[in-house]
Formats: structure tokens, C-alpha cells, sequence
């Protein structure tokens, strides 16, 4: 079986700010660019069976330039609904709930398009895509991409080591890098975390 590896998007101006995005499709700076090129070498010594993307154009553009122009859109890999926080960094949320944490308590519900999400809804939204991620590598004997987002990614690697959604804060993610999930004795490991080309 082969390794899941997953790559956070490159830089865009949001995540330079601390600004949480989620459904916001900011463009990728041109650093994000060139740190979007750069994963080809990284992602190019595995050998890939499938690719998915989240919708968001900061994944699909860092997939494409990554060298995966064709990874499968999958919402799954979206990030998390921050509701009224889109936008809005930790320190201005801190101003008013000193105390909040992402990974335990959620968002404050948004607009109605975009009303947030409970740890619980992004840990069950992980589950399904490590579901596609384990049928892909059953069929490819090889290894998977996914190109998405800090949370959302920090989250999935709880899930894959089964740990509580809560763990994701465990894992601190950069923009443009690519972290690697294996296996040691036939249990989910850590094989790599945060790697830059």
C-alpha cells in the first residue's frame, strides 16, 4: 500500500495576514506560485495513483503547477466553514472570546450560504475522504495526493492516526509544503511533516 501525502496550498495574501479563509478564492501570491512549482519535485519522487484537489482555486492552481492539472475536484477537501470568522484572524477573535480555540470550539454561525461548521461536521467530512483515499489506494497499489488546506488537512491526519478531531491542533501546517502519512507495522504513522522543496 502506499503512502497518502498531503500538500496545504501555497501562500496567498490571507494566509500571509493570518486571516482565516475558507470559501474566500484568494489567488495565490506569486511566492504561493513559485512555492506551488516547487512541490513537483517533492510530490514527483512518489509514484501517484490518484490526485484530488479541493475546489477552491488556491488548491486547484497549487495541483496544477504541482503537476497534477488533472486531480480530482472533491468538496470534501474544502476547507473549514469558518461561518462569521471567514476573513477574520485569531487575534481579533481573541479580542472578544479570549479563549477560543478552533479545534474545540468551532466558529460563530455565518450567513446562511456559509454558516459554519462544529469540529464534528469537519471531522465526519475527513472520514469520508480518508474512505476515497483508502479505496484509491487499494486500487492503485500506489500512493495519493490531495492538495487542500491547513485545517482541513490538520484535521484529516487526526482522523487518519485515530485521534479526536481535537488533535489536529497537534499538527502545525505551512503554506507550500507536503507532509507524508504511512504505515509501521500495519498502524497509521507520521512519516514526514511540513517538508519544503
Amino acid at each position: 500500500m502506499g503512502d497518502l501525502l498531503l500538500v496545504r496550498h501555497g501562500e496567498t495574501e490571507w494566509s500571509m495576514n493570518g486571516r482565516h479563509t475558507s470559501w474566500t478564492d484568494i489567488p495565490l501570491t506569486e511566492n504561493g506560485r513559485e512555492q506551488a512549482r516547487g512541490l513537483a519535485g517533492l510530490v514527483g519522487r512518489f509514484r501517484i495513483g490518484a490526485a484530488f484537489t479541493s475546489p477552491r482555486q488556491r488548491a486547484r492552481d497549487t495541483a496544477e503547477l504541482a503537476g497534477f492539472p488533472d486531480a480530482r475536484v472533491d468538496p470534501d477537501l474544502s476547507e473549514w466553514d469558518y461561518g462569521a470568522y471567514e476573513g477574520v484572524t485569531t487575534v481579533e477573535i481573541h479580542r472578544t472570546h479570549p479563549d477560543w480555540y478552533l479545534f474545540t470550539h468551532g466558529v460563530a454561525p455565518g450567513p446562511a450560504e456559509h454558516p459554519g461548521e462544529s469540529p464534528e461536521q469537519v471531522g465526519e467530512r475527513a472520514d469520508r475522504m480518508l474512505a476515497k483515499v483508502d479505496a484509491a489506494l487499494a486500487n492503485y497499489e500506489s500512493s495519493v495526493v490531495l492538495f487542500a488546506h491547513s485545517h482541513f488537512l490538520r484535521v484529516l491526519t487526526a482522523r487518519r492516526l485515530g485521534l479526536p478531531v481535537s488533535g489536529g491542533a497537534l499538527f502545525q501546517l505551512a503554506t507550500g509544503t507536503v507532509c507524508r502519512l504511512s504505515t509501521e507495522h500495519g498502524r497509521p504513522v507520521v512519516a514526514s511533516w511540513n517538508i519544503r522543496p
